[in-house]
């Protein structure tokens, strides 16, 4: 699937193991209309690995850190095209699911971007 080839937008959220923030993103804004969303991490033994598959499906791609973006460059900087990658400054010092991550992700991530217009 290419970027905009469909009716929902595709969130990519990446962080370095899959196992704490990313998962989180996935969830917190999976039930927001109009978004699909999906999560990988860059390390080699990350949960789920980024692979071209996802950079492809993805629209938008939303790292946790700095780092995080230069890795993804490195990687798949041929592939990432007119995709949007944002850095969201999230350092890695938060459990799954934490209340005060899902509250500062809920807060950095631009959701009204994407998400259809009703719910907002």
């Amino acid at each position: 699937m290419t970027p905009s080839s469909s009716d929902h937008t595709h969130l990519l959220f990446i962080c370095s193991r899959n196992r704490l923030r990313s998962p989180t993103a996935e969830i917190v804004f999976s039930k927001v209309p109009g978004i699909h969303t999906a999560s990988a991490g860059l390390a080699p033994d990350a949960e789920t690995l980024l692979d071209a598959d996802l950079v492809e499906w993805a629209d938008v791609i939303l790292v946790m850190e700095k780092s995080h973006r230069k890795k993804l460059m490195d990687r798949f900087g041929k592939m990432l095209g007119m995709r949007q990658v944002i850095c969201l400054d999230i350092p890695d010092n938060y459990e799954f699911m934490e209340p005060a991550l899902v509250e500062r992700l809920e807060r950095k991530v631009p959701i009204e971007r994407w998400a259809k217009s009703e719910i907002l």
